[in-house]
């Protein structure tokens, strides 16, 4: 199976010679979704940064379908869609203006883009809001504007940093639904999010960062097998949850820090 996000050895950080992430290394192939966790200050954002092109590696590669951000970096940017921790949208704009410009800035027919967009709004259940401004909505409404701006232009790969906080059970199912649904359909998906139990249920992959390191990385199974085989054991004799790998994994690298 393709990659689509491919990270190499990758080392990075704000100062010269600091890394604050070391020898990262991990992929998200075609239609997988893969979820990146990690405690605060795991180094999930500078990754996300790196990928992003906001940050360049010091050491490493960053390829999406196989290209650099140097090598192409109009084709690079249009290839992924990120919906941020934080909303950000403008203050002057409507929800529907906000959906209008993004189609713009993709050059989606008008036709394409309000089939799509309609399509978004009744999902996310914002029809009645399609005229409000962003200063008239709430914290989980203006992420639902987020979450539309991305699903609209129908990228290769989706970047959402924690994308369930301030949404309503209906729009988290909803939402969980669609990336399901796009996975289908061939779309990539890194997901870096607290909610383990959610996550557990719909990613393919997992990553688990401590320190800026790769503690450890795949299937629910694969993690399963890898703690058990280093001496974790079952709780209750029953399979670890994804919460219980997470507290085992990131244990064991305190422990030898």
């Amino acid at each position: 199976m393709k990659d689509m996000l491919q990270i190499a050895n990758l080392y990075g950080g704000y100062l010269p010679g600091k890394s604050i992430i070391k020898d990262v290394t991990f992929s998200v192939k075609k239609g997988e979704m893969v979820g990146l966790i990690g405690l605060n200050g795991a180094g999930k954002s500078t990754t996300i940064k790196h990928i992003l092109g906001l940050m360049l590696p010091q050491q490493g590669s960053v390829l999406i379908n196989g290209q650099s951000l140097e090598e192409n970096t109009e084709a690079y940017r249009k290839s992924y869609a990120f919906v941020p921790e934080t909303p950000e949208l403008y203050a002057e704009l409507t929800v529907w203006e906000h959906l209008e410009l993004t189609a713009m800035a993709y050059n989606i027919p008008r036709d394409e883009f309000e089939q799509r967009a309609a399509h978004f709004m009744q999902e996310f259940r914002m029809e009645n809001k399609k005229n409000s401004l962003s200063t008239q909505l709430s914290k989980g409404m203006k992420q639902k504007v987020m979450i539309m701006n991305a699903l609209l232009i129908q990228p290769s790969l989706y970047i959402i940093d924690e994308p369930f906080l301030g949404l309503d059970p209906l729009a988290m199912r909803s939402l969980l639904e669609t990336m399901d649904r796009l996975r289908q359909d061939g779309a990539s998906f890194l997901i870096s999010s607290h909610i383990l139990a959610t996550i557990e249920s719909y990613c393919d992959r997992f990553v688990i960062l401590h320190a800026g390191q790769v503690a450890a990385q795949g299937t629910l199974e694969e993690l399963r097998q890898q703690a058990s085989s280093s001496g974790g054991a079952n709780l209750a004799n029953k399979p670890m949850s994804l919460d219980d790998l997470f507290y085992y994994y990131i244990t064991r690298e305190e422990n030898r820090g």
